[in-house]
């Protein structure tokens, strides 16, 4: 009996070694792990955000569904309600995280780490792709921590030749 559970614990051992690498991989993610709540600004005007993040599929995923509302106002006269899904995930390959978001319009955005412009506070992401966009645009979003409990992210987009331009500042704090 003891050869068997033996050769159990052998056999498995690379892959609890595995699961440990991959936890740590997500440790510059795992602050964002819950539910949030804020405000919004920007081109759509003033409004309010939702966000849930949560690992899934095994933890090989960490998934984040978005809700921003913005009422009628003058920048806005009908108001709207954006929704995206976000899926970050780890290219073991590259050694980055890659960031691919569907947004209700129809916008697909691969993003992928920018670790120069990244550190323990700030992350950057930059876009590799826009599906259904005119070609040379660009995208750039940014999440800066600012305490346990509260954080910004930026995005912002580049008109094909042109510098980002701020299009829309989130402000979130973790709701309780």
């Amino acid at each position: 009996m003891s050869k068997v559970i033996l050769c159990v614990v052998l056999l498995c051992s690379p892959l609890l070694a595995q699961t440990g690498q991959q936890q740590d991989i997500w440790s510059p993610l795992k602050y964002f792990v819950g539910s949030w709540e804020g405000t919004a600004k920007g081109q759509a005007g003033n409004g309010k955000v939702e966000r849930e993040y949560q690992f899934i599929l095994n933890g090989k995923y960490l998934q984040a569904k978005n809700k921003s509302t913005y009422p009628p106002q003058e920048k806005n006269p009908k108001g709207e309600v954006h929704e995206d899904w976000g899926l970050f995930s780890y290219d073991r390959s590259r050694k980055q995280f890659v960031l691919r978001q569907f947004h209700i319009e129809g916008f697909v955005n691969q993003y992928k780490l920018d670790a120069a412009a990244s550190n323990n506070k700030t992350l950057v992401f930059v876009t590799e792709s826009i599906e259904n966009i005119p070609a040379g645009w660009r995208g750039r979003e940014s999440y800066q921590i600012v305490s346990n409990d509260e954080f910004v992210e930026v995005f912002e987009l580049a008109a094909p030749g042109k510098e980002f331009e701020i299009y829309s500042e989130n402000r979130f704090k973790r709701k309780k």
